[in-house]
């Protein structure tokens, strides 16, 4: 890779590892301590230079250069590894083992090697013509009248009775929390509404609601579950002192043309026939995904494709670590999400073994089939895919692709544009039959079961 300067060799081991041997140029390698130098210079005093300004032959003259190669390598090789990888045209799976070589003299190249495990190969069967069950698109009078219902519950309001409060009803309280009449910690609210049967709160909360009056003030006792989150409350009895303020009742619209124009149509039928065209476009989104994925798990089928178990594990660990990095995002602790699951981690990563081993298994049929057509996307495809990030970024799509191409990061995007197309090339080449005449045939193959695929003209339904 240029911009770095690291070169590869790749030699294949057993069950679907690598052994990267990479070669950093000396050129490179230089250039890396010449900038550690530089930032040691920061921080040392020179006597006859301004600090910050110390040039970096003096500065290795004065720390030695072995100290400050030692913090080149440590400030470079996670970019160096990146470059290695790119280099080798590998897709690594779960944790690599590194090994370092010797540190290099001046002028001398630095040697490194990497294990790891990579996306299986698969040999392709038949991935052309296949016969693959497609479901026919129906949006029922049910489903349009559950839509205006929801719709209804939308645009519901509230207002204040002057009666007990009633399931369905929505109830305005205060409430202070107590343990052997001792408050605690987050048990205090104020103009804390609930609907009564919605089961948001601790259970048998709402239950003892039923019955009350705007003014009364009720004793609710309640014990905390077992496996309630803040584990400090786990199990006990607790008490709330509720003064309930106000009762609501939720008045839903007429359903009739009045309501109609307040959603912008002139009339009833007019709504009704929109909801029905949306759920319909959306009824064929859906089953063109089904069938995209049904018809890739055909192919799947009638491939040969070697999992080991070490990648399925290193897979699964992957995903679970992409899991716990988005719920960070959403302010969700990974300790909160195991508590709440009754798991730990282990059992998190055994359990998503199935789907870790579908996802290399369709990787590598995909990666084949990207091989096998010769796909490879056009630069108007990239620059097409790169708009939005551009118009984000407020540069050009040209500027942001010269950005990936310089950053080495433009090979990823090609490979998802490439694999995108495959799975749109397996479904267009497919032939939908009715699940009905799918289901006929002897030869059926239906995901999710155990039962192992034949050969070509195996038969696919979507799951049921």
């Amino acid at each position: 890779m240029a911009t770095t300067s690291v070169t590869t060799t790749v030699t294949e081991l057993p069950e679907s590892r690598v052994r990267v041997q990479a070669e950093v140029a000396p050129e490179e390698i230089e250039r890396r301590v010449a900038q550690a130098a530089r930032a040691l210079g920061r921080s040392l005093r020179v006597p006859g230079f301004r600090n910050g300004k110390v040039p970096p032959p003096v500065i290795i003259k004065r720390v030695g250069r072995e100290a400050v190669l030692d913090e080149a390598v440590r400030d470079s090789l996670a970019r160096w590894y990146s470059a290695a990888i790119d280099d080798a045209h590998i897709v690594p799976i779960g944790e690599p083992d590194l090994d370092l070589g010797d540190l290099p003299g001046e002028g001398e190249s630095l040697h490194f090697s990497i294990e790891v495990g990579v996306r299986p190969t698969a040999a392709l069967g038949e991935y052309k013509g296949l016969e693959v069950g497609r479901r026919e698109p129906e949006v029922s009078e049910e489903a349009v009248q559950e839509e205006l219902e929801g719709l209804r519950e939308r645009t519901a309001t509230l207002e204040m009775v002057e009666r007990a409060a009633q399931q369905g009803d929505f109830v305005v309280m205060d409430f202070l929390g107590s343990i052997d009449e001792v408050p605690f910690e987050g048990g205090e609210g104020r103009d804390q509404m609930v609907e009564l049967g919605s089961d948001r709160l601790v259970p048998g909360f709402e239950q003892q609601l039923t019955g009350a009056s705007a003014g009364e003030e009720r004793t609710v006792a309640i014990t905390f579950p077992d496996e309630y989150g803040a584990e400090q409350l786990a199990g006990k009895e607790a008490e709330f002192a509720v003064t309930v303020k106000e009762v609501k009742e939720k008045r839903l619209p007429e359903l009739d043309d009045l309501f109609a124009a307040d959603q912008g149509f002139d009339s009833l039928g007019e709504l009704r026939e929109d909801i029905r065209e949306r759920a319909a476009e959306a009824e064929a989104t859906a089953i063109e995904g089904e069938f995209r994925e049904t018809v890739l798990d055909a192919v799947v089928a009638s491939a040969k494709v070697d999992v080991p178990a070490a990648l399925v594990q290193a897979r699964a660990r992957e995903m679970w670590e992409q899991m716990t990095h988005s719920l960070s995002h959403q302010g969700i602790p990974k300790e909160t999400y195991l508590q709440i699951s009754g798991k730990d981690e282990e059992q998190i990563v055994e359990d998503g073994k199935p789907e870790a081993e579908i996802a290399l298994r369709r990787e590598a049929v995909l990666a084949a089939v990207v091989e096998a057509e010769g796909i490879k996307p056009t630069e108007d495809e990239v620059l097409e895919a790169l708009a939005s990030s551009a118009e984000r970024e407020k540069v050009s799509p040209k500027k942001l692709l010269e950005r990936l191409k310089s950053s080495g990061r433009l090979d990823d995007l090609e490979t998802d544009l490439a694999t995108r197309r495959a799975v749109v090339l397996l479904a267009e080449s497919a032939t939908p039959i009715t699940v009905e005449q799918a289901q006929a045939r002897e030869k059926l193959w239906t995901p999710g079961k155990d039962e192992e695929a034949g050969s070509a003209g195996q038969l696919w339904t979507p799951a049921s």
